[in-house]
């Protein structure tokens, strides 16, 4: 009870420097906890928030992945989510090799299906153009799609897919086209080659495999603007698409849309080779949301495809993520330097004006443990309520960078807490030090003789 006494009475007089401690502490563990929240959270944020920037998976027949291996051919369409100048297939000729259109809602079946946000079917193919009833022989790509289509799972549960959801960044004039209907939509660049306008007709001419010639008129209901090559390509339904180029229940691509946990080196392991890993090591990367996991379960619900991660998504992910929490984390290690050095600074102050007073101890049989306990227990006390104060103010400053940022709040885990008070604990220890040794080198005699 003494020593506690002790303690307290040191706090009135010496009120405002024990109020500069706290306030120090105060603010470190502020920004402590708001930081290292957004740390432990931002994954999910930045992968949500990044995820609206098109597709990270996309699913091909295992034909055309074969030629994508042999002549490397690059991915970036996939990475924004669309398609180039001739469809999305890369080239100027329709693809040969399919997957079934009715196979797609399996992807909503797989372990992490609650991850895959968005998902669309594409079928790639050319047909020749006329306006307004017009017969004319200009090739234009096209892409057959869903817009906005509700599934019907196996589940009993129904789910929203579409480009509609896939394409945030798209300056849409007019309307988005409905599923299984004649409507389409014409990116301005073809637009302009062909004088097309919303409200306009465009009659299309295809001759199948077979060698009939089906014609297909289109109302065209909306223009986009992508600002890259897909602008030169027509979108409209996919079952209007099949029925034109008489390939029925037939697409040649699926981008899909996943929340992912960043790549590290057994992801990267396991995109290489997923029979490479131990049974531990598989059994851990096939129960995290890496893009190379999801793209494996879903090859293992749609026959005859391969499933590929978008590099340049995967690695943008984990660039920002890695830069981002590398500067939140300097921000909190500068925020204990700083105060290790306030509170070193105030606690070297608080000894040289109680000089005399802990003389006296020293004097009537106090030790130098004993004495240098209380100093550590007075500055233990005032640095908690500090803590105690700043850990809520640090939470509500995370919901705040939150919402600026995320449009959304930030889960406070628990281990952000304890992870905070250790790290101040450590911090206010090490700040003790040379006021500790200020205190062993106190010699009663001289001090209180002035000396």
């Amino acid at each position: 009870m003494f020593f506690l006494r002790m303690i307290f009475r040191s706090f009135s007089r010496q009120f405002k420097r024990r109020l500069l401690i706290a306030v120090t502490v105060c603010l470190s563990a502020t920004v402590s906890v708001a930081m290292l929240g957004v740390v432990f959270d931002v994954g999910d944020k930045l992968n949500a928030e990044l995820s609206t920037y098109g597709s990270n998976i996309t699913v091909q027949p295992k034909s055309d992945a074969v030629i994508s291996d042999l002549y490397s051919t690059d991915d970036a369409a996939g990475a924004a989510g669309t398609s180039d100048s001739t469809g999305g297939s890369g080239t100027t000729s329709d693809p040969t090799s399919f997957l079934k259109e009715s196979d797609a809602k399996n992807i909503k079946t797989i372990f992490w299906a609650f991850n895959i946000t968005n998902f669309a079917p594409q079928l790639n193919i050319h047909a020749n153009a006329g306006v307004n009833g017009g017969s004319g022989q200009v090739s234009i790509p096209i892409v057959g799609t869903w817009f906005n289509k509700t599934l019907k799972l196996d589940t009993g549960e129904s789910t929203v897919v579409g480009v509609q959801g896939m394409r945030s960044w798209w300056t849409v004039q007019g309307a988005w086209p409905k599923d299984d209907t004649d409507q389409a939509m014409i990116g301005v660049n073809l637009a302009d080659k062909l004088g097309v306008k919303i409200g306009d007709t465009l009659t299309l001419t295809k001759t199948t495999a077979s060698g009939v010639n089906n014609v297909q008129p289109v109302k065209i209901v909306g223009t986009y603007d992508s600002g890259d090559d897909a602008a030169n390509s027509l979108y409209m339904a996919s079952s209007v698409a099949q029925t034109l180029a008489d390939l029925p229940d037939s697409v040649d691509k699926i981008e899909v849309k996943a929340l992912t946990t960043p790549e590290n080196d057994l992801a990267r392991k396991a995109a290489k080779n997923p029979a490479a890993l131990t049974s531990e090591e598989w059994e851990t990367w096939y129960c995290t949301a890496y893009a190379s996991s999801i793209a494996y379960q879903i090859e293992e619900v749609i026959p005859g495809s391969v499933a590929k991660q978008v590099r340049q998504v995967a690695a943008l992910q984990g660039d920002v993520m890695n830069k981002t929490r590398a500067v939140m984390i300097l921000m909190t290690a500068l925020s204990l330097v700083a105060a290790a050095i306030a509170v070193a600074n105030l606690m070297a102050a608080s000894i040289g004006e109680r000089g005399n007073e802990l003389a006296l101890l020293k004097a009537i049989g106090a030790t130098d443990g004993a004495v240098s306990r209380l100093m550590l227990a007075e500055t233990a006390v005032i640095s908690l309520v500090g803590a105690l104060i700043g850990a809520g103010l640090g939470s509500g400053v995370a919901q705040i960078v939150g919402q600026v940022v995320f449009g959304s709040g930030i889960t406070m885990r628990p281990m952000v807490f304890v992870l905070v008070f250790v790290l101040l604990a450590i911090t206010i220890l090490i700040a003790s030090v040379s006021s500790i040794r200020s205190i062993l080198r106190l010699r009663p005699a001289e001090v209180l003789h002035g000396r």
